[in-house]
């Protein structure tokens, strides 16, 4: 392993990386020298053979380590890789209903069992969540509503009087958020002038161009370019277009459209407002060679993305706006790109018992970089069959096409690492540092190519900083504002600008071989990262829920990077982590923080959450506190026989204030991680 970075450092010395002294990608820096137990943490308190090994100790500690390993260990694929369940809210299984009768193919046992799910997850106020013991969401109810109606439920079966009473009391159908307006347009149950703008022309724009979808996150393009072929061609599926008549607080006839300007004068929002109105006039009587162009353009951009990838974007709204999209677009059922989606959709049902549901995607990248890491810091060794396993599997993923990224991102070769199984157009940075932080815990017999793919993976991260000194996730540069004024944009998320979670990955990556700040480009990403700060001293947390899940992320790439961890900045964020530990000793915060930051770490305690507020002070130098006493007394008294921990909750996030998700592996490998590194703190302390 100390051989692979000597080489590595070699490589950079060539000068093939910007981390200079002077930034400007031409001069060399000296290489400091790594410790070994920087690259590498030691234990030998746990036997190599730990299939069957048990504990060699009755100390409480080794012990729920060594259950909590064989728990991570049955769980890994016989090829060497870990997923969990990636699971999401009850939209998706109503979307899956639609989409049956949508493409009229229409299964019972599958209908009843989504229908099922749909029942048991009501509400008791007669609505559905968005997260786990959130409130009733309008758009979820909606579709919920309408989707058991297609499945054949009466509006006067009780819960359905109960589900429409909420929705009223919510305001009604009109109040759903523009992707559920489009999906109900479509079977005609609210109007077309309902549905802002999606021209299909914007597939005209050029890369570079300040409106061109590239202007737009990885996600908004695989949601928006099949949507914009459906509004296109109007799509109109004959269920009965007053199925939903009863959810209109003003009669449906009566329903003004118009979308509300600002009283304020001119600005952003009422400058899309007037041109959402001009393109609305415009799909009325478009230019016919200029539209059958665009939707040309539109259909090849969607058939390129289905390649390579597990559908359009390897997500769920892609795949299933794609199947929407050719079959207006009047694709054969037998159309090899159409039973390509209908197929990776499939894959995403789950079933449990009598019911079923979707997941938006899969998250088996993610999922087995991090079961790498926390299972090689609870002890196991670099050179174990289980490790060597996952490091083939990882380095199997690595992406080898340019993508939508190379537009603002110039690399010789291309690189990085997805979330998914397959989905070659989008790497994204969070992946790819935690997986070369999983490649860094493995030895693997054909180290020259790990070595390679190492290179080329840390040339991709670099080249993705922003210019502000950040990370975004996706794409680089992603950040014009004033687009999130587009009318379609209420999903809250249309773009990818840098964050702080998974800026401080890059950080604790890149720290982890060695870079410091001493490094120009490290200082402009830890003062993105102070300006992020928020007041408490706390950092919000994109991906995950939310500012636990934010400052331990930044703490972590603080400390990789040299930072002194005892400047009042640092020691701010470690006090307000110990300023909301709950009273059992865990840490909890609500979904509902994204929406008001008052709640900002309060909550239920988790194990997920408990276990980042753990990591997080421990990278502050708090290890010794009783702070972290008592939250490694709540996950050692929370652990299950088996060595799992429960967690209903959700604590990550797709789309803040509008998406949530479960991952059902976070309650396992993160707390493993936690107490692995405790008590690896703790040895080196005595």
């Amino acid at each position: 392993m100390r051989n692979f970075f000597v080489n590595l450092f070699e490589r950079l010395e060539t000068g093939i990386h910007k981390f200079n002294g002077n930034g400007n990608g031409n001069g060399k820096h000296p290489v400091p020298e790594v410790p070994r137990h920087q690259l590498i943490l030691e234990n030998t308190t746990i036997r190599t053979n730990i299939h069957t090994d048990i504990p060699t100790t009755k100390n409480p500690l080794d012990t729920a380590i060594h259950k909590a390993q064989q728990y991570i260990l049955n769980k890994q694929k016989e090829d060497g890789h870990w997923v969990g369940i990636l699971e999401a809210d009850t939209t998706l299984t109503s979307d899956y209903i639609m989409l049956m009768h949508f493409i009229d193919k229409v299964d019972p046992e599958k209908q009843e069992k989504a229908a099922k799910l749909l029942r048991e997850r009501q509400h008791f106020d007669g609505g559905w969540n968005i997260y786990h013991g959130g409130p009733s969401e309008i758009s979820a109810s909606v579709k919920a509503y309408f989707s058991l109606k297609l499945a054949g439920y009466a509006a006067d079966e009780p819960f359905m009087r109960k589900a429409r009473k909420c929705i009223l009391d919510m305001g009604g159908i009109m109040k759903a958020n523009c992707f559920t307006k489009i999906y109900l347009a479509m079977f005609g149950q609210v109007d077309w002038q309902a549905v802002p703008a999606v021209p299909v022309e914007m597939l005209l724009f050029p890369p570079g161009f300040y409106f061109s979808i590239y202007e737009l996150s990885y996600w908004s393009r695989c949601i928006v370019v099949p949507l914009s072929i459906v509004i296109a061609k109007k799509a109109h599926i004959p269920v009965g277009d007053d199925l939903l008549n009863e959810l209109y607080l003003t009669p449906r006839d009566k329903v003004v459209y118009r979308i509300k300007r600002n009283q304020s004068g001119w600005c952003w929002h009422n400058f899309f407002i007037d041109a959402d109105s001009i393109f609305r006039r415009y799909e009325q009587q478009p230019i016919k060679f200029v539209r059958q162009i665009a939707l040309k353009k539109a259909e090849k951009w969607m058939l390129d993305h289905v390649e390579k990838s597990g559908g359009v974007g390897a997500i769920w709204p892609g795949i299933i706006n794609s199947i929407f999209a050719m079959k207006c677009l009047n694709y054969p059922d037998n159309h090899p790109a159409l039973i390509s989606q209908l197929n990776e959709l499939e894959k995403l049902i789950v079933y449990e018992e009598d019911k079923l549901y979707l997941q938006p995607c899969v998250s088996p990248v993610w999922d087995t970089a991090w079961a790498v890491v926390a299972l090689h810091e609870s002890g196991i060794p670099s050179n174990h069959p289980a490790l060597q396993e996952a490091g083939q599997w990882l380095l199997s993923k690595e992406i080898k096409s340019f993508g939508d990224w190379a537009l603002k991102c110039k690399v010789e070769e291309p690189s990085g690492w997805y979330f998914q199984y397959e989905n070659e157009f989008y790497p994204d940075t969070d992946d790819s540092a935690v997986v070369l932080m999983a490649l860094q815990c493995i030895s693997l017999p054909e180290n020259a190519y790990k070595e390679k793919a190492f290179l080329r993976g840390l040339k991709w991260i670099q080249a993705m900083q922003c210019d502000d000194g950040g990370w975004g996730a996706f794409d680089r540069n992603n950040n014009k504002v004033i687009l999130n004024h587009i009318p379609f944009a209420d999903f809250n998320a249309l773009l990818d600008p840098s964050t702080s979670d998974v800026t401080g990955r890059c950080l604790e990556f890149l720290g982890k071989i060695g870079f410091s700040n001493t490094y120009t480009d490290i200082r402009s990403a830890m003062e993105f990262l102070q300006r992020e700060q928020e007041e408490g001293g706390s950092w919000f947390g994109r991906w995950g829920a939310n500012y636990i899940y934010g400052t331990w992320s930044v703490l972590a790439g603080l400390l990789a990077v040299g930072e002194d961890m005892n400047k009042p900045y640092i020691k701010k964020a470690a006090n307000w982590l110990k300023s909301i530990q709950n009273s059992d000793g865990g840490w909890g915060e609500t979904i509902q923080s994204y929406d008001d930051p008052f709640l900002k770490g309060i909550g239920k305690s988790t194990p997920s959450q408990t276990a980042w507020a753990l990591l997080g002070l421990c990278h502050a130098s708090e290890v010794k506190s009783d702070a972290v006493r008592k939250g490694i007394e709540f996950l050692l008294k929370k652990q299950r026989e088996d060595g799992s921990w429960d967690e209903l909750e959700f604590t990550a996030t797709g789309f803040p204030k509008v998406f949530y998700l479960k991952y059902h592996m976070y309650r396992n490998y993160f707390p493993l991680l936690a107490l692995s590194r405790y008590r690896n703190l703790m040895q080196k302390s005595d």
